[in-house]
């Protein structure tokens, strides 16, 4: 029996016609467009900082579930006016930017901490009961869980109990001197390099930046070895540091954050774990705590 050409070519278009399309995988973009509103939480303007520069405004959400009297004296000092005026002193090389009254260790220039306490208790690490801990499935090399609550990034130890937050970039927190309990939550700084995971565990950290990283990210850097500036000049000045909730509501920034418990954040994160687009040849099936992004949006009006 002879094929004419017609049916030859009918046959071997068959298979063609029948091969399934691979499945489409969404990109982490397309999943947080298409994300329901009951994913995203408004920030609670009594834990909201407006750090106002010249070049413009950071935003920082404070995390009193992990250090509650830190966050208690960082919003008495922020009600009255502590860093008005005073500056960024410090911009240390793949590390921090630090901020506060450069002139705080002379008691005879020291600017006064009006109310706030001189002396608050080391708040490293907390129980992890009663946490709501959503946890990544990665491996880390610094805690035996690593993950998400409230938005913040943390780890845990389930064999001791413990929970605490995480030095990633963007992470807020108090400096102190020798001792464990030597902050009082007056001099702050930024992680503003490669996630110092080190430093977990060995000092308080009180929060994070929400939006506005890239004003403190490309301040320039001071000289070695610390990055401590040499002249007054050279300083970054903080018009004000100020709480949202004591601020007029049509004064406030309409900020939403990803809840880090919701569906959304999972999937978007799993996208970001297996990049599936044209580009990527291998994914990486893995993804570290602190480059995991914390999407930020402006409330829908």
């Amino acid at each position: 029996m002879r094929l004419t050409p017609l049916l030859l070519a009918c046959l071997f278009a068959l298979p063609a016609a029948h091969a399934e399309e691979p499945p489409k995988h969404p990109s982490a973009k397309e999943i947080l467009d298409a994300s329901p509103d009951a994913d995203w939480r408004t920030l609670e303007p009594a834990n909201t900082l407006y750090m106002d520069l010249p070049a413009g405004r950071v935003v920082i959400e404070l995390a009193p579930a992990f250090a509650p009297e830190h966050v208690a004296n960082i919003r008495t000092l922020a009600r009255e006016g502590f860093w008005n005026g005073l500056g960024i002193y410090r911009s240390h090389d793949n590390f921090v930017v630090q901020f506060g009254d450069a002139d705080a260790e002379d008691a005879a220039k020291a600017k006064s901490l009006g109310t706030a306490k001189t002396k608050l208790p080391a708040e490293f690490a907390r129980t992890a009961t009663g946490l709501a801990f959503t946890r990544l499935p990665d491996v880390d090399g610094w805690a035996p869980e690593v993950g998400f609550v409230d938005g913040f990034p943390a780890a845990r130890d389930p064999k001791a109990g413990d929970a605490w937050l995480a030095h990633c970039y963007g992470a807020l927190g108090a400096g102190r001197g020798g001792p464990p309990d030597s902050s009082n939550g007056s001099e702050l700084y930024v992680v503003t390099g490669q996630s110092p995971r080190q430093l977990d565990r060995n000092i308080t950290l009180v929060g994070r930046v929400v939006k506005g990283m890239e004003l403190l990210s490309a301040i320039p850097r001071g000289p070695e070895p610390m990055g401590f500036y040499e002249k007054a000049e050279e300083r970054t000045p903080i018009t004000a540091i100020r709480l949202a909730s004591e601020m007029p509501e049509s004064e406030r920034m309409p900020l939403q954050v990803l809840r880090t418990d919701s569906k959304t954040f999972a999937a978007a994160t799993e996208a970001r774990r297996n990049r599936r687009d044209g580009w990527y040849v291998q994914p990486a099936g893995h993804i570290d705590l602190c480059n995991v992004p914390l999407p930020v949006r402006e409330a829908k009006r």
